[in-house]
């Protein structure tokens, strides 16, 4: 079998286990056996061919890395943001975490802001972290 040929196939097994997975490095290995067929079917030695496919391989995941690292930082507004939630009790007032009913359950709260709360006094969600609600006066905008 031409070297060429194992080179596209490696490739194309490549991004078909990426369609399986969605994280886009296999889709840059396979971009790199690719580049690895095109200098095989160009009568390069093995050492080229692996060398150039190497590179491909280096940057494009490197790409996805960069790309990656970059939009993980920008996450969705949370489900709960903004939701109404009754203060129940005080845990720890000088630590700001409070009990507060949530959709029908007690849930730990961090209460922004510290001062008086009486029972029933309605907080809105900002964001869950784990189990524990961040909740503060203010609706968030």
């Amino acid at each position: 079998m031409e070297p060429y040929l194992i080179w596209l196939l490696v490739g194309f097994g490549l991004v078909i286990v990426e369609l399986l997975t969605g994280t886009f490095y296999l889709l840059m290995l396979g971009a790199a056996a690719f580049g690895g067929a095109v200098v095989a079917y160009a009568g390069h030695p093995f050492e080229a061919q692996v060398i150039i496919a190497a590179i491909i391989a280096a940057i494009g995941c490197y790409g996805v890395h960069v790309y990656r690292g970059r939009n993980s930082k920008e996450k969705m507004a949370s489900v709960d943001a903004g939701q109404p939630a009754n203060f129940e009790q005080w845990v720890d007032e000088g630590g700001g975490l409070a009990r507060v009913r949530y959709r029908g359950a007690s849930w730990d709260a961090h209460v922004d802001g510290l001062g008086e709360l009486q029972s029933g006094a309605l907080l809105y969600v900002l964001n869950l972290e784990g189990h524990t609600l961040k909740v503060s006066r203010q609706r968030p905008g």
